[in-house]
């Protein structure tokens, strides 16, 4: 019996270089399109998981092939913040987040032919006050695109982050020990594990 396949089922050139933590390289990428709408009233974590779950029943998974998707929001209290659609929208999560806690969630599902299996880690994050001055220069960067509530802790908004409770890789968008125990848990060999 070889190895199956691995399909992440994201574009996100984040959750494949942490994969590469793993030692792990995609043997193929299908990003889903799913739409990531949130539902009036929703909670941060049940949309999350929502997102998460949708992006993994909308791909199609052969008997060799196991399958990772996964979905980062960013919650403050119970709003959810997505990706910023504009440098307006950017600028206005940046100053609510500026000075205060909030938390990012990353639900991840594995799935294979035979069934699928999901977690969420839920990491705190504080923010320091932001000046104009770091705003600006910020936004000037173009960092905010495509990261859900306009930051990435990544790149240059890393220094805007002095505590995290929970999983730094989680706040990145993929908790690599909890995606890890799915990968074995879905029959997906690690670590030189033989099938």
């Amino acid at each position: 019996m070889t190895r199956p396949k691995l399909i992440l089922g994201s574009g996100s050139p984040r959750r494949a270089e942490l994969l590469g933590q793993l030692g792990l390289v995609a043997d193929d990428i299908r990003p889903p399109d799913v739409d990531e709408t949130p539902k009036k009233g929703e909670l941060p974590l049940n949309y999350c998981r929502r997102i998460a779950a949708s992006k993994a029943a909308a791909m199609h998974v052969a008997t060799d092939e196991v399958v990772l998707c996964a979905d980062t929001t960013v919650a403050l209290g119970r709003r959810i913040m997505g990706k910023p659609k504009d440098t307006a929208e950017a600028a206005e999560f940046l100053m609510s987040l500026s000075g205060r806690r909030h938390r990012v969630i990353t639900s991840v599902v594995v799935r294979n032919a035979a069934g699928a299996w999901a977690r969420d880690v839920v990491t705190n994050v504080k923010m320091k006050r932001l000046s104009n001055e770091e705003l600006n220069g910020y936004l000037a960067t173009g960092d905010w695109q495509g990261k859900a509530g306009g930051y990435a802790i990544q790149g240059p908004a890393g220094a805007f982050i002095p505590w995290i409770q929970g999983s730094y890789t989680g706040v990145v968008g993929l908790p690599i020990a909890e995606t890890a125990g799915l990968l074995q848990a879905a029959g997906f060999p690690l670590y030189g594990e033989q099938p």
